[in-house]
């Protein structure tokens, strides 16, 4: 589960400020509309804020400290660090952003994963964050190389309950065509366009990935990733987790930039009316909970082809290298126009989605091989990216 529950919800500016409804008071009487009357606008596509200037509102509704590390990448002058930063901006687990680089000498880079970000509940083997490590690792490769220099990596040298990478800096690399990318991609968990993706795109990712677009697959695949969803959201010990690290709106999300960014708008004026809690996200019979969950479900829907990342074993190394699997799909994905979000819910491994386990290894994987990536694939609309913390902070120390 990549930062599963963000959503970015894109409405023309100038037309959502002509769709706001604000409350007003006449003397000690509030003139507001009802709950049910409110639910109703919503859902026809209609933003409720309870505020008294709606441009200003919309105008700050976005995280731009948070985002600051997009714009910092690149612009260190160390070739470490300048590879560093571009490698925290891969995609993450619950955007944890479980990384720690530590610098030695004048070329030597130990990375870490930081286990005080484990996801217990959701990740209980950390499969899922290693897979997120080797994003990172990739990114950094990738990175390293764009600057004039190669990677001398030994993965886990210590085991692998040390450090995930011992990484020495040489002069040389190739530079890698996927690099001009970074910058676009971006996991976008909207509904994507009703059309296949385009032949040519499918013939060149299918050369290095597996594709499924097949209306049969296809059909079978949605109605898998949303039940799994769904046991995802209705178990409460995995629930809570999650709701854990939620950040509702701008202040949240801008005083602890990871977990799952709940922001922009649309959602700040759910809050603002009291229509999106953090309460609510817990209790299956809430009103809110049943609008994130029809909301989930129509953008699930609305995938016409998924990728999938398989390996032959399920060692830690198998894991680092789906992610670096994963990163370059998405980043070959981005460079044909298109959208993915991972949908990876089926392959996470507690007990409650045990037969989901076995259904999506039976539909996708040849018998002694393990899924590590399943995501939905499409053509979606323009999105923000995820929040990040800034490099300095994931610089460990000894």
């Amino acid at each position: 589960m990549f930062d599963l529950f963000k959503f970015d919800i894109v409405l023309d500016s100038s037309a959502l400020q002509g769709y706001l409804v604000r409350y007003r008071t006449n003397g000690n009487r509030a003139m507001t509309l009802s709950r049910r009357k409110m639910i109703g606008l919503i859902g026809g596509g209609v933003v409720l804020a309870a505020t008294a200037t709606a441009g200003g509102f919309l105008a700050t509704r976005r995280p731009t400290r948070a985002l600051a590390p997009w714009a910092a990448a690149g612009t260190y002058d160390e070739p470490r660090m300048k590879a560093l930063s571009y490698a925290i901006l891969a995609p993450n687990p619950h955007n944890r952003q479980p990384w720690a680089a530590e610098l030695l000498g004048d070329d030597q880079l130990v990375i870490h994963r930081d286990k005080t970000r484990n996801l217990p509940e959701t990740d209980p083997f950390d499969r899922q964050l290693t897979i997120g490590m080797g994003c990172f690792l990739e990114l950094l490769r990738m990175a390293a190389a764009e600057d004039g220099y190669a990677l001398e990596s030994d993965l886990f040298p210590q085991g692998d309950d040390g450090p995930v990478a011992v990484i020495r800096f040489t002069k040389g690399g190739t530079k890698d065509p996927l690099f001009a990318h970074v910058f676009d991609r971006n996991t976008n968990r909207n509904g994507y366009e009703d059309r296949a993706v385009e032949a040519d795109a499918q013939a060149n990712l299918a050369e290095s990935f597996t594709i499924k677009s097949d209306q049969a697959d296809v059909a079978a695949l949605r109605t898998l990733t949303w039940e799994a969803m769904k046991i995802e959201m209705t178990t409460n010990h995995v629930m809570v987790e999650s709701v854990e690290l939620m950040r509702f709106g701008r202040a949240e999300i801008e005083a602890n930039p990871d977990g799952i960014s709940l922001g922009g708008p649309f959602l700040e004026s759910l809050m603002l009316v009291g229509m999106l809690r953090r309460e609510d996200q817990l209790d299956p019979t809430s009103t809110g909970f049943k609008q994130a969950l029809d909301m989930i479900q129509k953008a699930m829907n609305a995938t016409n082809a998924y990728a999938v990342i398989t390996s032959t074993g399920n060692t830690r190394v198998d894991q680092i290298n789906a992610g670096r699997d994963w990163i370059r799909l998405h980043l070959a994905a981005t460079g044909h126009g298109l959208a993915m979000q991972p949908v990876s819910q089926s392959l996470q491994e507690y007990p409650e989605m045990a037969t989901h386990y076995t259904q999506v290894h039976e539909m996708l994987a040849v018998p002694g091989e393990t899924v590590q990536m399943l995501g939905r694939l499409g053509y979606g609309p323009a999105i923000d990216a995820s929040p990040r913390w800034p490099l300095e902070t994931r610089i460990a120390h000894e």
